[in-house]
């Protein structure tokens, strides 16, 4: 590692010290498309894609003024406020604008705001777009709160911001139950890993009595391997849960629930980054604990494997794409976990990746927009015949995620297989096998998607159903996107720049070679590549696919079911919850209230027998109170005998 990582340069001049406009203004566009209600709708979308665009071009300059710098003074600390005083403790609120943030920050401005410009015409026949396009604006902010915040307690505050508005956005039909079940489905498993991260927040306090970056990473090289190892690991549960990672990834499935747009926005370049971002972000604390890191790289490499097995299953074509998330950034919580060695290439993948996914996901949505909101890619087959824009940015998004050369897939992931071939031992063998498994699987899968969408023998859709090319609104940014995947891997990964741009932050690493030579694993990534995409044309394109999908096999039939991790969480978390309850409820009648019941009830029957003795008869009292007498003289002669 550099000795410079947590050293900062003061903001100088108007455009570093006016870092926070980066957020102020989407948070302004969100304000006031918010409470400026009705009245804003005919031109609200307008100003959020404004917005969104203006943080963009500061951003722009921004990193054209770092380009400037020499790379030990590209790490700038922007002072906002005195945010917290209690007793000896005080935390000043302050942005860092270095190396890693801005690449953050020009990701989630440019893809967002051409996700902006696309929603336009999608949500355009939506009575509440304004207040859509109110909350896309919400997003953007609090994702750049958490990327740009120079301390780990103003990140948690981002990354709240980011849980919010992806509740708000994913269940933004809530009007119909399953959607607004998913919303809540994802809140609460995001605040499952918000309960890691903020223990771990916790844990930084009390080892070093500070959280903010430069004061963690100061401590962080004389702190015992345990403490950095315990932080680490919490760390890891805030991570797992913003990035879908095993064993938190249940909820990225059914976000698919929320518009298109905002699936986009959340797989390419919000939301299920920033676990990556922290675990990159924390290099200097992963170091010091290995025991950590190898967790780190276990989850990602489970993660990838499993994400691509379910995508095999999934006939839905968002839900497809869901999976292929889950196992993307499988691949780059593995190479963060391998530190300096494959964190450059963690953000490498990212980057790209925010791309084609992006792109990917925008072509789902016009497929839907052509194809009356129809998920089922069983009722699709050649289309690239009447949605030729559509076709063709998402076959260049498709090239780009196989990692066919030059495209951009291809520059980014397997850099991350050969540093997962690097190391001694076990290690370099399953964790390398592991990627090289998932780009086979992967190439497999996202053929069958792409083939049963746009290709195939024959077409499946029914009557009502008359597929057409999407509005130039809505094409223009697949276009742009398009142009990336195809594009910014090579732009990016010639000369190893985005590596060496990085380096000051991921640190420094002599150059390893990996257990296989790269000529050799390059060859069998490709060749692996190959088989999955002749296996996917074989299956989806030359043979007829049916409209019902077959039983299949029992892999085949628990990948449907997501590999049964619903079934899961239900059955450790979710009944024994439920059996605890119905326990304490049972408990409650027959114990507590049956006593308290049982109780009224014997002062009731006594009550009632005595009231049969109140006859009104003198004879009858008199006849009582002369037994009473007796029985009390008898008493007391006994006690004196």
């Amino acid at each position: 590692m550099t000795a410079e990582i947590g050293v900062y340069h003061a903001a100088e001049g108007t455009l570093q010290s006016g870092a926070w406009l980066l957020i102020a203004l989407p948070a302004l566009g969100a304000a006031i498309l918010l409470l400026g209600g009705r009245r804003t709708d005919k031109w609200g979308h307008w100003l959020g894609v404004a917005m969104s665009w203006a943080s963009f071009a500061w951003a722009a300059l921004l990193f054209l003024n770092l380009t400037g710098l020499d790379g030990e003074e590209r790490a700038i600390g922007v002072h906002l406020f005195p945010w917290i005083q209690a007793g000896t403790f005080s935390l000043d609120a302050g942005l860092l604008v270095d190396q890693l943030s801005i690449a953050f920050v020009l990701l989630v401005t440019f893809v967002g705001s051409l996700i902006h410009v696309y929603s336009v015409a999608y949500m355009e026949h939506d009575p509440d777009r304004r207040r859509f396009f109110a909350y896309l604006n919400l997003f953007v902010a609090s994702m750049l709160l958490l990327v740009l915040a120079d301390s780990y307690l103003l990140l948690f505050v981002g990354w709240e911001g980011v849980g919010l508005a992806s509740y708000l956005l994913i269940g933004f039909w809530n009007h119909n139950p399953a959607y607004a079940t998913a919303a809540k489905k994802a809140f609460l498993v995001n605040r499952v890993g918000d309960i890691g991260l903020s223990l771990g927040i916790m844990a930084m306090f009390a080892a070093f009595g500070t959280v903010t970056f430069s004061g963690v990473f100061a401590e962080a090289g004389n702190a015992s391997e345990a403490k950095l190892t315990v932080i680490g690991l919490l760390l890891l549960v805030g991570a797992c849960g913003k990035s879908a990672q095993f064993p938190l990834q249940s909820w990225l499935g059914d976000a698919m629930a929320g518009p298109t747009p905002v699936s986009a926005l959340i797989h390419a370049a919000t939301m299920v980054t920033a676990g990556v971002y922290l675990v990159v972000r924390s290099t200097p604390v992963y170091v010091g604990a290995p025991d950590a890191q190898l967790v780190v790289v276990i989850v990602g490499a489970i993660t990838l494997v499993y994400g691509a097995i379910v995508g095999c299953a999934k006939d839905d074509i968002k839900k497809a794409l869901a999976a292929s998330t889950m196992s993307q950034i499988g691949y780059m919580m593995l190479a963060a976990g391998l530190g300096p060695v494959g964190a450059a290439f963690a953000i490498f993948h990212l980057l790209t990746h925010g791309f084609f996914k992006a792109g990917m996901f925008l072509g789902a949505g016009s497929v839907m927009h052509g194809m009356n909101d129809s998920v089922n890619m069983r009722g699709f087959g050649r289309l690239s015949g009447v949605m030729k824009v559509t076709w063709i940015t998402f076959g260049l998004g498709w090239l780009a995620i196989l990692g066919v050369p030059p495209f951009s897939g291809y520059w980014s992931k397997d850099k991350i297989i050969e540093a997962a071939f690097i190391g001694d031992g076990w290690r370099p063998w399953v964790f390398g096998l592991a990627a090289l498994l998932g780009a086979g699987v992967t190439a497999f899968y996202m053929s069958r998607l792409f083939f049963m969408t746009f290709q195939g023998r024959e077409k499946r859709w029914d009557d009502e159903a008359h597929p057409h090319e999407s509005p130039a609104l809505m094409t223009v940014p697949m276009v742009i996107l398009s142009v990336g995947s195809a594009v910014l891997g090579l732009a990016l990964g010639v000369s190893d720049g985005l590596v060496h741009w990085l380096e000051p932050v991921t640190g420094h690493v002599e150059h390893e070679e990996p257990v296989l030579s790269v000529p050799v694993l390059t060859g069998l990534t490709l060749l692996l590549v190959a088989v999955g995409v002749a296996l996917a044309w074989r299956m989806y394109w030359q043979a007829s696919v049916p409209a019902t999908a077959p039983r299949g096999s029992l892999l085949t039939r628990a990948a449907r079911r997501d590999l049964f991790q619903d079934d899961v969480n239900e059955g450790l978390f979710m009944r024994p919850g439920q059996y605890l309850t119905r326990a304490l409820v049972f408990v409650d009648n027959r114990g507590v209230d049956g006593a308290v019941r049982g109780l009224a009830a014997l002062v009731g029957g006594l009550g009632g027998r005595l009231r049969r003795v109140q006859t009104g008869l003198v004879r009858s009292y008199a006849a009582s109170m002369l037994a009473g007498v007796v029985i009390l003289l008898g008493g007391v002669l006994a006690v004196r005998l």
